[in-house]
């Protein structure tokens, strides 16, 4: 079954699928063609009640920047949601949301269906939140000018998981942040998210720089302990979080 993904924004231009499009090259545009993820993108835009097809207002209270308005957004969701029967998982990308990570990625990509809302302006009338009661997420400490590219990061990511997509599905098992498994006895394990290890290529030697000889040796049981320990002293001095 193909996840699909209805994105709701006042910019449905920036979810287009031709190169160079970022849904219309690389791993998204695999997914798409090879029928394991639709995206749609519906201009919240037409939802507006004048004539001028405004969806944002001056805030109460004063202050700078613009609110998008309730109506517009809720009549906006109700119709998209409406276009077919599987309910839709609600994600508002906002800086205020839980952290995007692989987790939550993994998560989302079992969901048949996610609508994904991309405010813009100052932010989005708080009553229409509420409302809407989404899952609010955040793909980082930092403000963007509108949703659509933290909509496109979490449709990237989330591509990466569908089966069939990548040439090699270990591929995602490998990344940084997928879970690892490894024995610390003869009968215990652990289990942690780690940061990936280092990867070379060819040359063998690069500007007096060479290739760790492990790699070279053939042996695959010694190569898939280094890749452990490189993956674990690298989480261990970037991201000691991860081990806690």
């Amino acid at each position: 079954m193909a996840l699909r993904v209805d994105v709701v924004t006042t910019f449905p231009e920036m979810f287009g699928t031709e190169p160079p499009a970022v849904l219309g090259v690389s791993i998204p545009a695999r997914a798409i063609r090879a029928g394991a993820l639709t995206v749609r993108a519906t201009d919240i835009r037409a939802f507006a009640a004048n004539k001028h097809a405004k969806t944002d207002d001056r805030p109460f209270g004063g202050g700078p920047g613009m609110v998008m308005s309730c109506q517009p957004l809720w009549d906006c969701v109700m119709a998209v949601e409406g276009m077919e029967a599987a309910p839709a998982k609600r994600v508002l990308l906002t800086p205020q949301g839980v952290p995007l990570t692989q987790p939550l990625v993994e998560e989302l990509a079992r969901e048949p269906r996610l609508l994904l809302i991309a405010g813009h302006y100052e932010g989005i009338d708080e009553r229409v939140i509420e409302a809407l009661e989404p899952l609010e997420v955040s793909v980082g400490d930092f403000v963007l000018s509108g949703g659509e590219l933290g909509a496109l990061v979490l449709i990237d990511a989330l591509a990466r998981l569908l089966p069939g997509v990548l040439g090699d599905e270990l591929s995602n098992q490998q990344d940084s942040f997928s879970s690892v498994t490894w024995k610390v006895g003869k009968k215990e394990t652990e289990t942690r998210r780690l940061l990936d290890c280092p990867h070379y290529t060819k040359p063998r030697e690069w500007m007096g720089r060479g290739v760790p000889e492990v790699l070279l040796s053939g042996d695959h049981g010694k190569v898939e302990a280094w890749r452990l320990e490189q993956r674990l002293a690298r989480t261990k001095a970037r991201r000691p979080d991860l081990l806690r």
